[in-house]
């Protein structure tokens, strides 16, 4: 199981590892006879994320044409987990592609790794956060129920962030510029 490491994770292993991944997902591809290798590849889903509070990071491929790895979705529960209790959550895949999409919408030229604010949130965590807040955390929020995320990406403008993720209409997405995060969910289609 792949599991996060701490900050920093050198370059050269990180990027042996997550070629040697991808190569391993589209290895099976070569001996398809009668096609193309690359035409019978399937589209591979990979994120790198860098946690602001627990300075890990995490390079891995979680999803491989329709299918999602379970492994990989282990470790990205885990590294996601609440930051203030450790408990671990079970995040909505379909969160980790919408990272996907966001990161594939704003283009290649722009960084690769997301730094991550909040991930999933236990139910405790979340009633202590909105008694101290005064107010700016969710009673039902879903950082509860694994489905949302509070991100930023280095070197991209946060109202960039926002409406590449905006673009998608693919659920909530809030704009935080004071505190510097936009947050993503896979609820229904809204924004603040």
């Amino acid at each position: 199981m792949t599991r996060p490491t701490s900050l920093p994770l050198a370059p050269s292993r990180r990027a042996f590892l997550h070629r040697s991944a991808q190569a391993v997902l589209l290895g099976g591809a070569l001996g398809l006879a009668g096609r193309p290798a690359r035409a019978a590849a399937p589209s591979v889903r990979s994120l790198m994320l860098d946690h602001t509070h627990t300075r890990e990071r995490i390079d891995l491929v979680y999803a491989s044409g329709e299918q999602y790895l379970p492994q990989a979705l282990g470790s990205l529960n885990h590294f996601l987990r609440d930051h203030y209790s450790g408990e671990v959550g079970q995040i909505d895949p379909q969160l980790f592609d919408l990272l996907h999409r966001v990161r594939q919408t704003l283009g290649s030229g722009v960084p690769l790794s997301y730094q991550i604010i909040s991930g999933y949130r236990s139910p405790l965590t979340n009633a202590r956060l909105r008694d101290t807040r005064g107010g700016g955390v969710a009673s039902r929020s879903l950082h509860m129920d694994g489905k949302a995320i509070d991100i930023r990406l280095p070197g991209v403008p946060l109202a960039e962030l926002r409406d590449a993720a905006l673009s998608l209409k693919a659920g909530g997405v809030g704009y935080y510029p004071r505190d510097q995060f936009v947050h993503i969910d896979t609820g229904r289609v809204r924004t603040w």
